[in-house]
């Protein structure tokens, strides 16, 4: 099953693409419990890919209660070397309108109550983050929106993506300082993926899909339950559109990628001092290294 080399984290709309063939599902058991949900794998056009959908079929999860360290560990054994994760976001600029994508290249972290290393345990790593986002995965995965010509659609290549605990949404006065902070957009889940991935030397790129403003707009009280879920509607049919694109990009020409070897220089234990059950549970991620 180790050759499946794309995955996509997202919500329902994204696992029923009419274009998926070969369908199946299964289900991985990981060192750190369950995944969100069973993955869903298949082709498009060709490609083997996987998909999970983060908040689980039906939206059952917060985004506190996610399985983070689970979903991208059972990526990993299934292959996966890179993730697009498509995400709701609020716009936090009034030139990132509802229906926009936005592909952001760094992040704020604003969750205090989540794990979201895979170390510890008898061994430490230090990952470089610097730029949490891969470069040329995000730079395929633009091309893939610029190229799809999606009605009323702009495309916002960079940006920072502020990832906040929830499940409530902000204040209007943290909605204002985090435009104050420069920030694009705000989500409650991809920041924890991201480290995760890098851990797990695996590019990631966010495809964020603006379904509103955030409070701090002067018309937010006007927005409905109703527009929300349309413009949720709308995004996920133009994500489908992308996802298909950006596959086809991938399989034709994967990036190289400086996630792929984040652990070179990271791991700061000797090996003979990991302890064997620690090794056993990481096997994954540090067979490359613990031969």
């Amino acid at each position: 099953m180790a050759d499946i080399k794309i995955g996509i984290i997202g919500g329902s709309g994204l696992y029923k693409m009419d274009a998926l063939q070969d369908v199946k599902e299964i289900a991985v058991k990981t060192p750190f419990g369950d995944p969100s949900d069973k993955f869903v794998t298949g082709t498009l056009d060709g490609t083997p890919v996987v998909f999970l959908p983060r908040h689980g079929r039906g939206h059952h999860l917060l985004p506190t209660e996610l399985p983070f360290r689970a979903n991208i560990y059972a990526l990993k054994t299934l292959g996966v070397e890179y993730i697009i994760s498509a995400s709701a976001v609020g716009s936090l600029k009034a030139e990132c309108k509802p229906v926009d994508m936005v592909i952001p290249d760094q992040f704020i972290d604003r969750t205090r109550h989540r794990t979201d290393t895979f170390f510890g345990e008898g061994i430490v790593a230090h990952i470089a983050f610097g730029d949490p986002i891969c470069p040329n995965l995000a730079q395929v995965l633009g091309d893939a929106v610029a190229e799809s010509n999606l009605e009323g659609v702009d495309l916002h290549r960079g940006g920072t993506y502020i990832c906040m605990e929830g499940p409530a949404f902000s204040t209007k006065a943290e909605s204002n300082l985090y435009r104050s902070w420069g920030a694009s957009i705000i989500g409650m889940t991809n920041l924890q993926e991201a480290k995760l991935a890098r851990e797990a030397e695996i590019a990631y790129a966010t495809l964020a899909l603006v379904t509103d403003y955030d409070c701090w707009h002067p018309d937010h009280d006007n927005v409905t339950v109703e527009m929300v879920i349309g413009n949720l509607q709308k995004n996920a049919t133009n994500a489908q559109k992308v996802i298909r694109s950006v596959v086809a990009k991938l399989a034709a020409n994967p990036p190289e990628s400086v996630a792929h070897d984040a652990l070179k220089y990271a791991i700061l234990t000797p090996k003979d001092h990991v302890p064997d059950a620690t090794k056993t549970k990481l096997a994954a991620i540090l067979s490359k290294y613990f031969k």
